[in-house]
């Protein structure tokens, strides 16, 4: 009997490339998704909006990282823990209706010292590339996951220097979203000031953790099925709730264009609450809107910090 299972860290080599289901972009996806992460976005839940902005209904941003994330797990079914995120750009905002497909590519591979008492594990690299029907580029970044050996007196010799892999956003790289929108046709809602610090109040409880990570296609076990330890939230479901809760504290959030960094400081479990401050670091003007570059750092009710976001997002 064949065992579907893997890959684990020593079957993967520097240049590996993988590929996932494409998934399409859907009403009924989008209303799933926005009821397990919540989006008050307008221009994802007014489609008469995002027409007039955008010339399409536009499929809410944490929706399309979810699945593209969710593409690359082909890479990590094995996966013990994500590390960062790191240069997601978009290079263009997908539509209701658009088909999404990832290449998932090894960057990078490092064996992890090995600790008494620890299962050995390596950390992988991944760059991951999404484009829609048409073969436009849709997303570009890096992830790092933490993955186990196999055999666990293996030495793979990988000792690749993680720190330089990744690609920060240009500013120029993050204008180019939106700047085809007519983001006049935007209901404008203040503007914040740079420096200013926004704590929401009230928490979002997280559920449906397992039905989010099927929804997206990603199939790390840890969000599935963990033995005999404790099943982890899918990283996407803390980063969805942060972007939920930033959308109420900076009502003129028009869009995220990319991410600066992400990371998972400790584990999220099913039914914590989470919690967050959104700050506002810097603010540039555009043409049209405001490119604000925020960082989100969320809470968790057992007195936990469990993610830090830097993320630019366009402003009305």
């Amino acid at each position: 009997m064949a065992i579907v299972d893997g890959p684990y860290f020593e079957d993967l080599r520097a240049g590996m490339r993988f590929d996932a289901p494409a998934v399409t972009l859907t009403e009924g996806l989008a209303a799933a998704h926005r009821a397990i992460v919540g989006c008050r976005l307008p221009l994802a839940l007014d489609h008469g909006l995002s027409r007039r902005v955008t010339g399409g209904v536009l499929a809410a941003p944490n929706l399309v990282w979810d699945v593209a994330i969710g593409q690359s797990t082909v890479v990590t079914h094995t996966v013990v823990a994500n590390l960062f995120y790191r240069g997601v750009v978009f290079r263009r905002a997908p539509m209701i209706g658009d088909t999404l497909t990832t290449v998932t590519e090894v960057a990078g591979l490092r064996q992890n010292s090995r600790r008494p008492g620890r299962a050995p594990t390596g950390l992988a690299a991944l760059r991951i590339s999404t484009a829609d029907q048409e073969g436009r580029p849709v997303l570009d970044f890096w992830r790092c996951a933490m993955l186990p050996l196999r055999d666990s007196g293996l030495d793979t010799g990988h000792a690749d220097d993680l720190s330089a892999i990744g690609t920060a956003p240009t500013r120029d790289e993050l204008a180019a979203v939106t700047a085809a929108w007519d983001l006049d046709a935007h209901p404008g809602a203040g503007r914040p000031e740079a420096g200013e610090v926004f704590e929401v109040a009230g928490g979002d409880v997280v559920t449906s953790a397992p039905e989010l990570a099927r929804l997206t296609l990603n199939v790390a076990r840890v969000h599935h099925d963990a033995g005999a330890g404790e099943r982890l939230v899918y990283g996407g479901h803390t980063i969805g709730i942060a972007l939920h809760q930033a959308v109420r504290a900076l009502p003129s959030l028009v869009t995220v264009v990319g991410w600066h960094g992400c990371d998972h400081l400790g584990p999220v479990r099913e039914n914590d609450t989470l919690t967050s401050t959104v700050e506002v670091e810097r603010l540039e003007p555009l043409p049209s809107g405001t490119l604000a570059h925020l960082r989100s750092r969320v809470r968790a009710n057992r007195a936990a910090d469990v993610l830090d976001w830097r993320f630019a997002a366009v402003l009305a």
